[in-house]
C-alpha cells in the first residue's frame, strides 16, 4: 500500500527496542516537525483553501500526537532533551532541484511530506508488531493508522494540483531515491534513521 521500494532492515526494531528512550524523544520531535510542516503549508500557500483547511486540522492532530509522545516520555521519568537533525529528511530533501514554479515547489513539498509519512507508517507498524512493551506496541499501532492517512492526504493533494502522470512519475522517482537512502540507514535509534 505504501509503495516503499525498500523495507526497513529488520535489525532496526532491535536497535529501537534497546534504545526506547531515544526513539520516543526522536518521535516527539518528528511530531513537532510534522505540525510545523502543516503550518508552513498554510503560511506559504494560502491561496489553496482546501489545503489550508486540511493543514489546520493536521497541525492540530500532529501537536496532539506530540503531546501523547511527550506524556509517554514523562510517564517513564524522562525529559524531552534537545532536538537533533533528521538525516533521513536532510538527504531526502536533496532530490528535487531547487527553483522552479510556485506550483512545482508545492508539489515537491507535498511529495516529500507524503514519503516521510509513509516511512513513519512503516516504522510504526514494525514497532507495533515487534516491541516487547505491549503498551507502546498498541500506542504505535494507533499512530500507524494516522500516518497512513497523512501519507494519502499529501499524495492526493499533489495529484490534485499537478498533472497526475507527471506527479506519479516524480513519486516513483522519489521512491527509488528514498530506497537508496534507506540502504545506509536503519542503524540508529531514530524513527527514520
Amino acid at each position: 500500500m505504501l509503495g516503499l521500494k525498500l523495507p526497513t532492515d529488520p535489525r532496526w526494531v532491535d536497535i529501537a527496542q534497546k534504545n526506547i528512550k531515544e526513539i520516543l524523544i526522536d518521535h516527539a520531535f518528528c511530531e513537532q516537525k510534522a505540525a510545523s510542516t502543516a503550518i508552513s503549508f498554510i503560511v506559504t500557500y494560502p491561496e489553496y483553501p482546501e489545503l489550508v483547511n486540511e493543514m489546520v486540522a493536521l497541525a492540530r492532530e500532529e501537536m496532539g500526537h506530540f503531546k501523547m509522545v511527550h506524556d509517554k516520555i514523562l510517564e517513564r521519568g524522562m525529559v524531552l532533551g534537545k532536538d537533533r537533525k533528521d538525516l533521513y529528511v536532510v538527504e531526502l530533501m536533496k532530490f528535487f532541484p531547487k527553483g522552479g514554479s510556485r506550483l512545482t515547489n508545492l508539489i515537491h513539498r507535498l511529495l516529500y511530506a507524503a514519503l516521510i509519512e509513509a516511512r513513519s507508517c512503516e516504522r510504526f507498524r514494525l514497532l507495533s508488531e515487534q516491541l516487547e512493551d505491549r503498551e507502546l506496541a498498541e500506542f504505535y499501532r494507533s499512530l500507524m493508522i494516522s500516518e497512513a492517512n497523512h501519507y494519502t492526504l499529501f499524495l492526493n493533494f499533489a495529484r490534485k494540483y499537478g498533472n497526475r502522470e507527471e506527479v506519479d512519475q516524480k513519486w516513483q522517482a522519489l521512491l527509488e531515491y528514498e530506497a537508496e537512502i534507506m540502504k545506509n540507514l536503519s542503524k540508529s535509534e531514530t524513527i527514520h534513521g
